[in-house]
């Protein structure tokens, strides 16, 4: 559990998941870091509106997220941006049992050592945004061409869009789906703000 306290403070270098794509394409990806302080607030409540409406609200895992992904068959997702940090950050993609296991013990020692707007912090800088493109710098600029810093609402609703499926969404160009998604997404940013539910990581 070293590398839970390290990371508490130090920007993770790389990932398996970043790694393993460079390798891919033949290229190194396209991520540089940006300190959170450095994201647009809306960009924040934007991603926990779409992957983790509860994120506040739990410790690692959303009991309630879990129950419903189980009544739906496991075709909806039960996983927090806590788990998909730790994920993202220590283990990879493929899935197995040991994966799963080990992403139950690290998640809770995350969220005991790691503050919720840290692992927001670390969540937006790694997670996969298109082909080769990690993290909300080089995400912002890739499709709006400008800094994390001055997302809009509705950018910042458009980029948490694309998360569940990077590859094969496009923020710059929302097909009728996406669109309905971000804006179902920019109205559940403005509700957590409005409700408490996005005081553990906001200044």
């Amino acid at each position: 559990m070293a590398m839970v306290v390290i990371y508490a403070g130090l920007n993770p270098p790389t990932t398996h998941t970043m790694w393993s794509e460079g390798r891919r394409l033949g290229a190194p990806v396209d991520q540089h870091w940006v300190d959170v302080d450095k994201i647009a607030p809306v960009m924040l409540r934007s991603a926990v509106a779409a992957e983790d409406a509860n994120f506040c609200n739990h410790w690692g895992f959303d009991t309630d997220a879990i129950r419903a992904a189980i009544a739906s068959g496991a075709q909806r997702g039960g996983s927090t941006i806590s788990q998909q940090t730790v994920k993202n950050v220590y283990l990879w993609q493929q899935r197995s049992y040991i994966r799963k296991a080990l992403e139950a013990i690290m998640t809770p020692a995350v969220e005991a050592v790691w503050s919720k707007r840290r692992i927001l912090e670390v969540y937006l800088n790694i997670a996969e945004f298109d082909e080769g493109v990690f993290g909300i710098e080089a995400a912002s600029r890739h499709y709006f061409g400008i800094g994390p810093d001055r997302l809009s609402a509705r950018q910042a609703a458009l980029l948490a869009s694309v998360l569940p499926s990077p590859k094969k969404r496009n923020a710059a160009r929302p097909t009728s789906f996406l669109d309905r998604r971000a804006r179902a997404i920019q109205s559940g940013a403005a509700t957590i703000a409005a409700d408490g539910r996005a005081d553990c990581f906001q200044n």
